[in-house]
């Protein structure tokens, strides 16, 4: 009888553990994660609200992959190299010049006019260009990023050319 009293507490005390273990798992389930460090833009859902598996509930910006925005001519363009030197000057902080490279030139023309018939047609073609900052850039200066600021990016073209003075890296202490 005593054997099997023990046996029963034994029986009940794994089944307690599944409970607590069962019961965890269900916590954790309720804990947002990012999958990335970044910066929180806007919340989408309010505590409390009832959401369906895998609905958006905040906006969070990756603030390792930071990069200007900009449109270059089909001339200038064609030049650029993928990995070329760029500089950015942002209006909020034009004291700083930040180094970035070209990470991306679209391989289709924007602003098209509706038929390209001409040769000074085609020279209003105009293609997105993305400069980039170093990730480990970023992260030196991760309170200080910011996104969506407006500002110059500066390419060279020619690759053995040297930066004039007010575009010499300049960034903060």
């Amino acid at each position: 009888s005593a054997r099997s009293q023990v046996s029963g507490a034994r029986s009940g005390e794994a089944a307690a553990q599944a409970a607590i273990d069962r019961v965890q798992v269900e916590l954790d389930d309720t804990a947002l994660k990012a999958p990335r460090d970044g910066r929180v833009q806007y919340v989408v859902v309010q505590p409390g609200e009832v959401v369906g598996a895998g609905a958006r509930v905040i906006n969070m910006l990756d603030l390792t992959d930071v990069y200007m925005t900009f449109f270059l001519s089909t001339a200038e363009a064609g030049r650029l190299e993928l990995g070329a030197e760029a500089r950015i000057v942002l209006d909020a902080a034009p004291q700083y010049v930040i180094p970035a490279s070209i990470s991306y030139v679209a391989d289709v023309a924007q602003f098209t006019p509706k038929t390209v018939e001409t040769a000074e047609e085609r020279q209003k073609l105009t293609f997105r260009i993305k400069a980039r900052i170093d990730s480990d850039l970023l992260r030196r200066y991760i309170r200080s990023v910011k996104t969506g600021l407006p500002g110059m990016a500066y390419v060279k073209l020619a690759g053995d050319a040297p930066w004039p003075p007010q575009l010499q890296v300049r960034l903060p202490e």
